[in-house]
């Protein structure tokens, strides 16, 4: 979307541009489970481990740094799912989601934006409400990955 402002000193006529904001979401298979985080910050409630790619940061690097600042783990075999870009999956803004997933080992503890780690069985899954768009990420994730690579 496209807008022009004027500059309040010189009266320039400027455009402006305003792009959807690139994320990463993180699905980290550890002991079989899932790794949930109940976030710390609006919007509320359990989600995967996931946030902004910081400016210089490659989408990989990016999904790896939110995974160990929420969870305390490194990931494993890093792979990439997926990409998510609904413009209402994310009530504050357009975001446009990577998905990563990926296998770690380790004790997680929650940190950052975490308040808690919760395990999940992905047979369990549909039975949390996720926040975003992440029961949908999931859901799918579960059909085309683990099911095709009898995981579960």
């Amino acid at each position: 979307m496209k807008k022009q402002i004027k500059c309040p000193t010189c009266g320039t006529v400027l455009e402006t541009f305003k792009n959807p904001i690139p994320t990463v979401d993180i699905i980290i298979i550890f002991e079989g489970k899932i790794i949930l985080i109940k976030r710390r910050n609006p919007p509320l409630g359990y989600a995967l481990p996931g946030g902004f790619v910081d400016y210089g940061e490659s989408l990989e690097q990016a999904a790896l740094r939110e995974a160990k600042e929420e969870t305390g783990l490194d990931v494993l075999n890093l792979r990439q799912f997926r990409a998510y870009s609904d413009p209402a999956r994310d009530s504050r803004q357009h975001n446009i989601s990577i998905v990563f997933w990926g296998i770690s080992a380790g004790e997680p503890q929650a940190g950052d934006d975490a308040e808690e780690i919760l395990l999940v069985d992905p047979l369990d899954i549909d039975k949390i409400d996720l926040a975003f768009d992440h029961n949908l990420i999931l859901k799918e994730f579960i059909e085309e990955i683990l099911y095709l690579e009898n995981r579960v």
